[in-house]
């Protein structure tokens, strides 16, 4: 399922150390798996650049705010959101 790398997230973070990687590839995961259910479907071959960015997105948010508290309140990124919409299923119940 993985669509970024581990060196695609270090450069959209501007990490250029090794010392966490191995929290890195947990992120991403854990990115990717939101996504796939967000998406409600299996991930679209080959994979769509929104849908990478939005990956990507995720993975910063969760980088940045790692905590669970934040000093300030922390909002949906709309983006994201817009990214994702074309390539969301919809179940009609």
């Amino acid at each position: 399922m993985t669509t970024v790398t581990l060196d695609e997230a270090k450069l959209h973070l501007r990490v250029d150390h090794e010392a966490e990687d191995n929290y890195l590839e947990g992120l991403i995961l854990a990115a990717e798996t939101h996504i796939s259910t967000f998406l409600g479907d299996d991930w679209p071959e080959p994979m769509p650049a929104p849908v990478k960015a939005a990956v990507l997105l995720l993975v910063g948010d969760l980088y940045e705010n790692r905590e669970r508290q934040a000093d300030r309140a922390l909002n949906e990124n709309r983006t994201y959101s817009l990214l994702l919409a074309p390539y969301r299923s919809m179940a009609v119940l």
